[in-house]
């Protein structure tokens, strides 16, 4: 017997039309494989709103946005001007997505809608980061009151099973360090750097031309954006109460291509590393270039990787790697949260 999960999808930008995409492909699977079948009763973006008690249809979403138009604008069930907040309000949903754009300065529109599911016992997936950079302690308590699931593997590393592995994986046992590869704009840059033989700069202009640096690459390229995820890492998986003023951060302006040629001469990769170290009663916290021997798995990851290695006291030294040639990993893995909201123990 197939179950109907109502579900509300805000931020309809790469992960949210490609997770829709996914579900269209996959829901027979999903459905043969969990039990499940996903209806999507409400989408919010930019332009308003789109509601329909009976289930959108995800591709006539999809292939608007494609089209750049905004889903106001769809035929029946478009609301022009709806707020993502007003849209979750009347849905009618037991499930929120959150695939809204990562800010940082309020988390919103992201915030107010977790909050507002939270508080109304919805589940939560998201993919955005802002809230809980901002409000971890705050959301996950608030979820853990109301006996619902707050999961979000898909914010730190894209596809890669980051927090699932700390948290889940790992029970029981105490992490001593943790090291991450958690931006995959900047492994891109020094990757293509040393491989091409070309400057930052020239670096920087080929990642933009291919997608994966942003215009404007500042969160990226000065450590903010493995700053962010390893916040979420050291709240979810560490434990420990954590906000980005715990943590000192670097970027990469600063490398240069002899410096990474003098590494590999040395035997030595230079790469963006996000730390978390066991020291006392607490962790160190940091973003920064780090010189790794060329042996190590971190350094060893070509320009579309992103990694993390878990160091423990009982379960020895735990690693994994993923290539992720764009955003569809992260969107299955918001999937794969949605899948597991109700599949898990």
């Amino acid at each position: 017997m197939t179950r109907d999960v109502r579900y509300a999808l805000i931020g309809l930008g790469n992960i949210g039309r490609n997770l829709l995409d996914i579900i269209i492909h996959r829901q027979e699977a999903i459905a043969a494989d969990y039990g499940l079948r996903f209806v999507l009763v409400g989408a919010a973006d930019s332009s308003g709103a789109a509601l329909s008690a009976d289930g959108l249809d995800g591709a006539d979403i999809r292939d608007s946005k494609q089209a750049g138009l905004g889903v106001a604008g769809i035929s029946g069930v478009g609301r022009p001007g709806m707020s993502a907040l007003e849209m979750l309000e009347s849905a009618g949903a037991e499930l929120l997505v959150d695939a809204s754009p990562t800010n940082l300065q309020t988390g919103e529109p992201g915030l107010s809608c977790q909050r507002w599911a939270l508080q109304h016992g919805l589940h939560v997936v998201a993919a955005n980061k802002g809230p809980l950079v901002l409000h971890y302690q705050e959301l996950t308590e608030q979820a853990h009151r109301q006996g619902v699931r707050l999961s979000f593997s898909g914010t730190v590393a894209g596809g890669l099973p980051t927090v699932n592995i700390g948290v889940r994986d790992l029970a029981g046992s105490g992490v001593t360090r943790i090291e991450g590869i958690f931006n995959g704009t900047t492994n891109y840059i020094l990757s293509c750097m040393l491989e091409d033989e070309v400057s930052y700069d020239e670096a920087l202009r080929g990642a933009q031309r291919v997608g994966i640096a942003e215009a404007d690459p500042t969160l990226d390229v000065d450590g903010w954006d493995a700053a962010n995820k390893l916040v979420i890492i050291a709240n979810s998986v560490l434990r420990r109460p954590t906000t980005l003023s715990d943590l000192e951060v670097e970027g990469i302006r600063k490398i240069r291509l002899a410096d990474l040629q003098a590494a590999q001469k040395a035997g030595q990769a230079i790469k963006l590393l996000a730390v978390a170290e066991r020291q006392g009663d607490d962790y160190a916290l940091s973003v920064r270039p780090t010189t790794l021997p060329a042996d190590h798995i971190l350094a060893r990851t070509g320009r579309w990787d992103m990694a993390v290695v878990y160091y423990t006291d009982y379960m020895g030294v735990i690693s994994a790697v993923i290539e992720e040639k764009g955003p569809v990993p992260t969107s299955a893995a918001v999937l794969r949260d949605m899948i597991n909201v109700y599949v898990a123990g």
